[in-house]
């Protein structure tokens, strides 16, 4: 549907600029009309180009900022329709400035907040949609945009440093890579040409690398196209359901960065329980949605697991105190909670808990990376001062 840009005035001769979409400008003209404006001028929104949608994809501090925008405007009893349509003019995000747009014609027809928010899965998870369904169904619309904003913000807050902590040592693995086939394919090759062209019996070493020189220098293309392959392959792979869950799996079990994966699930999964059950969700409900936060397909089995023992009449703590994969504190302080009706705290505090243990572990990761890497790089020297800068070293002294 066509969207157009508007600038007009309202009843008091306030100017007023947004979007609407509509089939035609006509519609789109009656449209204003209706909402009591009069239309000062209206034109055609091209569509995005591939490269613009890209650049104004929208972020998850996009959602953040918007929720805790709205939040202070339903709190200070501004209607809906009209909060929205003030979050356009402040919206700098031009895609999600359109869906705010839409969202505000939609409420403004008729339709719930939640179905409007539900439509842009992409956008608004079942997770958002589901809590703000509660708030509008409590009347406490306000109170769970602000949960909503608060604890997307730490999920952000934590999966940033996650991988700002991870970019370094990234960068570094990435960049000795390129540059170590960089030199295996085209500078190693002249090097070692003239230390053969001396005769004599080259070391080992030498050969060693003369013969893996040799092989990446005539097959470079094919190991790039292997490369890609596997890359490409394995990003298939992840998608189907078996590949998902041995990855998963796989995660969990890793020497290292499993303790960390396991963290991190919890940490979402708590996280999400929480700002669901204190937003009005049901918890059978509440399991169901965080069952998907958790973004482990193990934990999600478990969560599943639980829902359906809740719904059987047993604990919420069974499903998990079995498991080997859930450590004993957290079904514990879950049976804690659910015994003295203050599971919404309990999962505040194991939320609380594993986020620093997470923020530790990272710390000491990166720690213990940097001489990893320093040590990598001093393999790589050595072998090159063995293979190549002592031979012809050697060579020069014999002239």
């Amino acid at each position: 549907m066509p969207i157009f840009e508007y600038k007009a005035k309202d009843n008091l001769g306030r100017v007023k600029y947004g979007m609407v979409d509509a089939y035609t400008e006509d519609l789109a003209k009656n449209t204003l009309v209706d909402q009591g404006l009069n239309v000062i001028s209206l034109t055609e929104r091209k569509q995005m180009s591939f490269g613009l949608s890209i650049l104004n994809r929208i972020k998850i501090k996009d959602v953040v900022i918007f929720s805790r925008q709205f939040s202070v405007m339903i709190s200070a009893s501004i209607p809906i329709v009209q909060a929205l349509k003030i979050l356009v003019d402040q919206t700098e995000n031009i895609s999600l400035k359109l869906i705010i747009s839409e969202i505000a014609d939609e409420v403004n027809g008729g339709s719930k907040l939640s179905d409007a928010l539900g439509k842009r899965d992409k956008i608004f998870s079942q997770f958002y949609v589901s809590v703000v369904r509660a708030g509008e169904t409590s009347g406490k619309l306000d109170e769970v945009l602000n949960y909503l904003a608060d604890e997307m913000e730490k999920d952000y807050d934590m999966m940033h440093k996650i991988r700002g902590a991870m970019i370094y040592p990234a960068f570094v693995l990435i960049g000795l890579s390129v540059v170590g086939f960089i030199m295996m394919v085209w500078v190693v090759p002249k090097l070692t040409g003239m230390i053969a062209e001396s005769g004599g019996e080259l070391p080992l070493a030498t050969r060693i690398v003369m013969s893996i020189s040799g092989f990446m220098q005539a097959y470079w293309g094919l190991i790039l196209f292997i490369i890609f392959s596997v890359i490409f392959g394995f990003r298939y792979y992840v998608k189907t359901d078996i590949g998902r869950w041995q990855i998963d799996l796989l995660k969990l079990k890793a020497p290292i960065f499993g303790s960390l994966f396991q963290k991190i699930a919890l940490v979402r999964f708590t996280r999400s329980m929480k700002t669901l059950i204190s937003g009005g969700v049901a918890i059978s409900g509440s399991l169901q949605i965080a069952a998907d936060v958790s973004g482990n397909v193990i934990y999600k089995g478990l969560v599943e697991e639980t829902k359906k023992a809740i719904e059987g009449g047993g604990s919420i703590s069974t499903v998990f105190a079995q498991s080997d994969k859930i450590p004993k504190m957290v079904s514990q302080m879950m049976s804690i909670g659910e015994k003295t009706g203050k599971l919404s705290l309990i999962l505040e505090k194991i939320t609380d808990f594993y986020t620093r243990e997470i923020e530790n572990t990272v710390a000491n990761l990166v720690t213990l990376m940097e001489p990893l890497i320093m040590v990598l790089m001093g393999i790589g020297v050595a072998i090159m001062v063995a293979a190549i800068i002592t031979p012809m070293y050697n060579m020069a002294n014999q002239f």
